[in-house]
């Protein structure tokens, strides 16, 4: 959580494009994945059916999109907005798991939904006060918000039979090739920025994404999607704190009442949340994560 909440505080001070520095994090992520994830790859990649090869190119897909709509909303609204409106990833995954996987949403879960709504509501009011400029910006965060659910949840059925790197590194590098075609097609260079951008550009690869992202990911092998997303609520907390020092950037009264609101339905949400899940797959992915031959 501490390398997630710096992930728009660097952003913010990497002075580029938004589709730029999404697709540079994606780039050297990727580079920098590739010699320990590729001894993996070959061996793991033979297991997977067609469909989950599918699944594991829209998850990559849904990363790209993540990326290129919450990090444009940064340079539309306030940081403390666009992290608490990105990180209401519980709504989705409870709709999704209700409505998509069939699975039983409880009142508690349906209290906490409608709870941490009205707080992405009331974000959006205080920013629409101040242009709507900012209202695009909320926008956009929510779109990025669904877009990283998808990807969690696809993560969720793909991480049981690959290990971390073996779905991390495809899923970063097609979401780096998507972000660089992005760049090409709408003429944003990816060279001749500062020194400090490109240092920027490397923090952001191995401290949000590396650490960040892939500790998400080796997470759900051994947790509920629901459990990864609540972890992630911690974000907001953290960057607002990071944008206030770092920026001087005050969140309007609006952005901690809704945030507040949000955290309230996500403790709603999660009140009847089972330990089974967890309890299943701690077990048989135990090992899954281990060098090659540690196992015996």
């Amino acid at each position: 959580m501490v390398a997630f909440s710096t992930a728009s505080i660097l952003t913010r001070l990497a002075a580029a494009p938004p589709l730029v520095i999404g697709a540079w994090r994606m780039i050297l992520a990727t580079a920098l994945l590739t010699p320990f994830a590729w001894p993996r790859l070959r061996r793991e990649w033979q297991a997977l059916e067609g469909r989950e090869i599918v699944y594991l190119l829209l998850s990559g897909a849904a990363l790209a999109v993540h990326f290129a709509t919450w990090i444009s909303s940064l340079a539309l609204t306030t940081v403390s907005s666009s992290v608490i409106l990105v990180t209401t990833n519980p709504i989705f995954v409870g709709l999704a798991t209700r409505y998509l996987l069939g699975e039983q949403v409880s009142r508690f879960q349906t209290l906490g939904i409608v709870a941490a709504m009205a707080g992405s509501i009331i974000v959006s009011y205080g920013d629409l006060q101040i242009s709507g400029r900012a209202l695009l910006g909320d926008a956009l965060a929510l779109v990025g918000a669904l877009a990283a659910s998808t990807y969690i949840l696809l993560g969720r059925a793909l991480r049981r039979k690959l290990s971390t790197l073996a779905y991390v590194w495809p899923c970063y590098g097609l979401a780096a090739m998507l972000l660089l075609a992005l760049c090409l097609a709408t003429g944003q260079p990816l060279g001749g920025y500062s020194a400090k951008s490109y240092l920027f550009f490397a923090l952001l690869a191995i401290g949000p994404q590396i650490l960040g992202h892939s500790s998400f990911n080796w997470a759900l092998a051994h947790f509920s999607p629901i459990f990864i997303t609540l972890a992630i609520l911690g974000e907001p907390v953290g960057a607002s704190i990071l944008a206030w020092i770092v920026l001087g950037e005050v969140p309007p009264l609006t952005a901690p009442i809704g945030g507040l609101l949000i955290l309230a339905g996500i403790y709603l949400a999660s009140r009847d949340e089972s330990g089974a899940f967890m309890g299943s797959t701690s077990a048989s992915h135990a090992q899954e994560d281990l060098p090659p031959g540690a196992d015996s």
